[in-house]
C-alpha cells in the first residue's frame, strides 16, 4: 500500500486505533527522526563496547562474560560449550560468569561487575540470561555476544583471532 501524505497516514492510524493523531509540521518531524537516528547511533556505539577498559587484573587475555541463571534454559543449552571454552583456553582467557539466579547472587555478580570494569555493561546486560559477550580488556571492545549459541566455533573463531593479536 502506498501512502500518498501525512493524512493518509493520520486517517489510516485513527481508523485502526480510534484516536486522533495531530499533524505535525515536516520540520518537526525531520527533528524527531534526526533525534531517533542519533538515539540509534548512541545505542550501537554502546552496543560495540562494555563502557570503557576493564580492571587491569584482566587485562593481556581476551575476557569471555556469562551471563548466567541457574533457571534459564537457554544457559542450560550453551552450558557444555562454555565449559569446553574453559577447558580449551584455560589460562589463555579470563572467564567471567554473572550470575543473576536469585537476589543475592545478583548482588555478587553486581559486586562482581563493578570491581571488574563491568558495570555498565551488566547493568545493561543482566536481563539477558544465555548470553556470552568476548571483551577485548584494554579497551572495552565487545569483539562478540551471543545468545543460546550453543556453536563452540562462533567462539573459538573469535577467541583465536584475538589471541593471534596479542
Amino acid at each position: 500500500m502506498k501512502v500518498k501524505s501525512l493524512s493518509t497516514v493520520a486517517a489510516i492510524a485513527l481508523l485502526s486505533f480510534g484516536t486522533a493523531i495531530a499533524l505535525v509540521k515536516p520540520e518537526t518531524i525531520q527533528h524527531i527522526q534526526q533525534s531517533v537516528s542519533e538515539a540509534i547511533a548512541g545505542e550501537a556505539a554502546y552496543a560495540q563496547s562494555v563502557g570503557g577498559s576493564l580492571a587491569k587484573k584482566l587485562h593481556g587475555k581476551p575476557v569471555v562474560v556469562d551471563i548466567y541463571a541457574s533457571w534459564c534454559p537457554a544457559c542450560k543449552n550453551i552450558a557444555p560449550t562454555v565449559s569446553q571454552l574453559k577447558q580449551q583456553y584455560a589460562g589463555k582467557v579470563h572467564f567471567v560468569v554473572l550470575d543473576v539466579s536469585d537476589r543475592a547472587s545478583t548482588a555478587q555478580s553486581e559486586a562482581i561487575a563493578q570491581e571488574l570494569g563491568l558495570s555498565d555493561f551488566f547493568a545493561a546486560n543482566k536481563n539477558r540470561t544465555g548470553s556470552v559477550t568476548i571483551v577485548e580488556p584494554s579497551t572495552g571492545k565487545i569483539l562478540s555476544q551471543n545468545y543460546n549459541n550453543p556453536n563452540k566455533s562462533t567462539y573459538t573463531r573469535v577467541l583465536d583471532a584475538a589471541l593471534a593479536r596479542r
